[in-house]
Protein backbone atom coordinates (compact mmCIF):
# COMPACT_ATOMS: atom_id res chain seq x y z
CA UNK A 1 0.00 0.00 0.00
CA UNK A 2 1.43 3.34 -1.17
CA UNK A 3 0.64 7.04 0.59
CA UNK A 4 1.41 10.28 -0.26
CA UNK A 5 4.56 11.17 1.78
CA UNK A 6 2.91 14.88 2.49
CA UNK A 7 -0.04 12.77 4.04
CA UNK A 8 2.08 10.76 6.53
CA UNK A 9 2.81 12.85 9.83
CA UNK A 10 4.93 11.88 13.19
CA UNK A 11 1.49 10.48 14.59
CA UNK A 12 0.78 8.22 12.22
CA UNK A 13 4.31 7.05 12.32
CA UNK A 14 3.49 6.37 15.48
CA UNK A 15 0.26 4.67 15.68
CA UNK A 16 1.32 2.37 12.62
CA UNK A 17 4.31 1.07 14.84
CA UNK A 18 1.78 0.62 17.73
CA UNK A 19 0.02 -1.51 15.55
CA UNK A 20 2.80 -3.41 14.39
CA UNK A 21 3.17 -1.91 10.70
CA UNK A 22 6.03 -0.22 9.62
CA UNK A 23 7.24 1.88 6.54
CA UNK A 24 9.26 1.19 3.57
CA UNK A 25 10.41 2.91 0.41
CA UNK A 26 11.86 1.20 -2.97
CA UNK A 27 15.08 3.21 -3.18
CA UNK A 28 16.39 6.46 -1.52
CA UNK A 29 14.84 8.30 -5.00
CA UNK A 30 11.07 7.04 -4.37
CA UNK A 31 9.57 9.71 -2.67
CA UNK A 32 6.48 6.94 -1.80
CA UNK A 33 6.65 5.30 1.48
CA UNK A 34 4.53 1.75 1.46
CA UNK A 35 3.81 -0.16 5.14
CA UNK A 36 4.60 -3.31 5.94
CA UNK A 37 3.42 -6.26 8.20
CA UNK A 38 5.76 -9.29 7.32
CA UNK A 39 4.09 -12.79 7.86
CA UNK A 40 6.86 -13.78 9.76
CA UNK A 41 8.60 -10.77 12.32
CA UNK A 42 12.51 -10.82 13.05
CA UNK A 43 12.79 -9.89 16.63
CA UNK A 44 16.16 -10.71 19.43
CA UNK A 45 15.02 -12.18 22.70
CA UNK A 46 16.87 -9.84 24.97
CA UNK A 47 17.64 -12.61 27.30
CA UNK A 48 18.95 -15.13 24.70
CA UNK A 49 21.27 -12.07 22.92
CA UNK A 50 24.87 -14.07 22.24
CA UNK A 51 28.14 -12.14 22.20
CA UNK A 52 30.75 -14.23 20.74
CA UNK A 53 34.29 -14.53 22.36
CA UNK A 54 35.47 -12.10 19.39
CA UNK A 55 32.89 -9.77 20.12
CA UNK A 56 33.91 -9.92 23.58
CA UNK A 57 37.13 -9.28 22.72
CA UNK A 58 36.85 -6.52 20.63
CA UNK A 59 34.51 -4.45 23.39
CA UNK A 60 37.30 -5.21 26.28
CA UNK A 61 39.89 -3.71 23.99
CA UNK A 62 37.88 -0.45 24.12
CA UNK A 63 38.88 0.25 20.56
CA UNK A 64 36.00 1.93 19.62
CA UNK A 65 34.21 5.07 22.03
CA UNK A 66 30.06 4.35 22.00
CA UNK A 67 27.46 7.27 22.34
CA UNK A 68 23.91 7.86 22.14
CA UNK A 69 21.78 10.32 20.04
CA UNK A 70 25.01 12.95 19.23
CA UNK A 71 24.42 12.42 15.41
CA UNK A 72 20.87 10.88 14.66
CA UNK A 73 20.59 12.04 10.97
CA UNK A 74 24.56 11.28 10.24
CA UNK A 75 23.63 7.31 11.26
CA UNK A 76 20.64 7.03 9.45
CA UNK A 77 22.12 8.35 6.56
CA UNK A 78 24.96 5.88 6.97
CA UNK A 79 22.32 2.88 7.31
CA UNK A 80 20.83 4.65 3.67
CA UNK A 81 24.29 4.65 2.29
CA UNK A 82 24.46 1.38 -0.07
CA UNK A 83 23.65 0.27 -3.07
CA UNK A 84 20.47 -0.79 -2.02
CA UNK A 85 18.07 1.31 0.84
CA UNK A 86 14.52 1.57 1.75
CA UNK A 87 15.24 4.91 3.37
CA UNK A 88 14.06 7.98 1.41
CA UNK A 89 14.09 11.64 2.85
CA UNK A 90 10.95 11.67 3.58
CA UNK A 91 11.77 8.84 6.12
CA UNK A 92 14.99 10.67 7.51
CA UNK A 93 12.81 13.69 7.91
CA UNK A 94 10.08 11.71 9.80
CA UNK A 95 12.50 9.76 12.14
CA UNK A 96 14.55 12.66 12.32
CA UNK A 97 11.23 14.89 14.10
CA UNK A 98 10.50 11.53 16.18
CA UNK A 99 14.42 11.89 17.38
CA UNK A 100 13.46 15.90 18.61
CA UNK A 101 10.31 14.03 20.89
CA UNK A 102 12.76 11.50 22.56
CA UNK A 103 10.84 8.36 21.08
CA UNK A 104 13.51 7.71 18.16
CA UNK A 105 17.33 7.05 19.24
CA UNK A 106 20.65 6.16 18.36
CA UNK A 107 23.36 4.22 19.01
CA UNK A 108 26.80 5.28 17.60
CA UNK A 109 30.18 3.59 17.31
CA UNK A 110 33.41 5.94 16.43
CA UNK A 111 36.88 5.08 16.09
CA UNK A 112 39.66 7.83 16.44
CA UNK A 113 36.60 10.12 16.32
CA UNK A 114 35.44 8.95 13.20
CA UNK A 115 31.74 7.53 13.00
CA UNK A 116 32.24 3.69 12.14
CA UNK A 117 29.21 2.29 13.20
CA UNK A 118 25.62 2.50 14.50
CA UNK A 119 22.37 1.71 14.74
CA UNK A 120 18.83 3.91 14.65
CA UNK A 121 15.32 2.91 15.95
CA UNK A 122 12.02 4.03 17.60
CA UNK A 123 10.94 3.81 21.39
CA UNK A 124 7.77 2.92 22.56
CA UNK A 125 6.77 2.13 26.01
CA UNK A 126 8.70 -1.81 26.28
CA UNK A 127 9.03 -1.91 22.54
CA UNK A 128 12.11 -1.20 20.59
CA UNK A 129 12.01 -0.99 17.31
CA UNK A 130 15.31 -1.95 15.32
CA UNK A 131 15.30 0.32 12.41
CA UNK A 132 18.58 -0.23 10.28
CA UNK A 133 22.60 -0.78 11.43
CA UNK A 134 25.63 0.02 9.57
CA UNK A 135 29.37 -0.77 9.80
CA UNK A 136 32.51 0.69 8.32
CA UNK A 137 35.08 -1.09 10.68
CA UNK A 138 34.51 -4.76 11.19
CA UNK A 139 32.58 -5.50 14.18
CA UNK A 140 31.38 -2.04 14.61
CA UNK A 141 27.45 -2.91 14.13
CA UNK A 142 27.95 -5.37 16.51
CA UNK A 143 29.24 -3.31 18.66
CA UNK A 144 26.16 -0.83 18.80
CA UNK A 145 23.78 -3.80 18.75
CA UNK A 146 25.80 -4.95 21.93
CA UNK A 147 25.41 -1.67 23.67
CA UNK A 148 21.61 -1.48 22.61
CA UNK A 149 20.79 -4.67 24.05
CA UNK A 150 22.31 -3.81 27.58
CA UNK A 151 20.41 -0.38 27.14
CA UNK A 152 16.86 -2.20 26.85
CA UNK A 153 18.01 -4.97 29.53
CA UNK A 154 18.58 -1.86 32.06
CA UNK A 155 15.94 0.57 30.70
CA UNK A 156 12.73 -2.49 31.14
CA UNK A 157 12.33 -3.64 27.74
CA UNK A 158 10.95 -6.62 26.69
CA UNK A 159 11.05 -6.22 22.91
CA UNK A 160 13.36 -6.00 19.96
CA UNK A 161 11.81 -5.69 16.72
CA UNK A 162 14.29 -6.07 13.88
CA UNK A 163 11.55 -6.33 11.16
CA UNK A 164 12.97 -9.02 9.05
CA UNK A 165 15.37 -12.13 9.89
CA UNK A 166 19.45 -12.05 8.73
CA UNK A 167 22.13 -14.34 8.83
CA UNK A 168 23.92 -11.66 10.73
CA UNK A 169 21.01 -11.04 13.08
CA UNK A 170 20.27 -14.83 13.90
CA UNK A 171 24.38 -15.21 14.52
CA UNK A 172 23.76 -12.63 17.41
CA UNK A 173 20.05 -14.75 18.80
CA UNK A 174 17.68 -13.35 16.37
CA UNK A 175 14.82 -15.70 15.61
CA UNK A 176 11.93 -15.12 13.32
CA UNK A 177 7.95 -15.65 15.03
CA UNK A 178 4.85 -15.57 13.30
CA UNK A 179 2.66 -12.35 12.61
CA UNK A 180 0.20 -13.24 15.41
CA UNK A 181 2.83 -13.90 18.08
CA UNK A 182 4.68 -10.88 17.43
CA UNK A 183 1.52 -9.04 17.96
CA UNK A 184 0.71 -10.48 21.03
CA UNK A 185 4.30 -9.53 22.21
CA UNK A 186 4.07 -5.89 20.89
CA UNK A 187 0.63 -5.87 23.14
CA UNK A 188 2.43 -6.80 25.79
CA UNK A 189 5.47 -4.62 25.37
CA UNK A 190 3.36 -1.57 24.89
CA UNK A 191 1.65 -2.14 28.25
CA UNK A 192 5.02 -1.73 30.01
CA UNK A 193 6.52 1.27 31.19
CA UNK A 194 10.44 1.31 29.90
CA UNK A 195 13.10 3.78 29.74
CA UNK A 196 15.15 3.56 27.01
CA UNK A 197 17.93 6.41 28.61
CA UNK A 198 18.29 4.95 32.35
CA UNK A 199 21.57 3.41 31.38
CA UNK A 200 24.35 5.75 32.35
CA UNK A 201 25.88 7.23 28.73
CA UNK A 202 29.46 7.12 30.18
CA UNK A 203 28.76 3.20 30.62
CA UNK A 204 32.07 1.36 30.98
CA UNK A 205 32.59 -1.94 28.43
CA UNK A 206 33.24 -4.19 31.51
CA UNK A 207 29.52 -2.75 32.86
CA UNK A 208 28.05 -3.86 29.27
CA UNK A 209 29.33 -7.23 29.26
CA UNK A 210 28.18 -7.92 32.52
CA UNK A 211 24.52 -6.55 32.04
CA UNK A 212 24.98 -8.89 28.60
CA UNK A 213 26.30 -11.94 30.80
CA UNK A 214 23.13 -11.48 32.52
CA UNK A 215 19.88 -13.70 31.91
CA UNK A 216 16.05 -13.09 32.58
Amino acid sequence: MSDDPQTITPEILINAYANGVFPMADSADDPDIYWVDPEHRGVIPLNTFHVSRSLTRTIKRARFRVAINTQFEAVMRACADRDVTWINDQIIALYKDLHTRGLAHCIEVYCNDALVGGAYGIALNGAFFGESMFSRETNASKVALTYLVARLRVGGFSLLDTQFLTPHLASLGAVEIPRAQYHDQLEAALNINADFLKLSKTAQPSEILHLISQTS
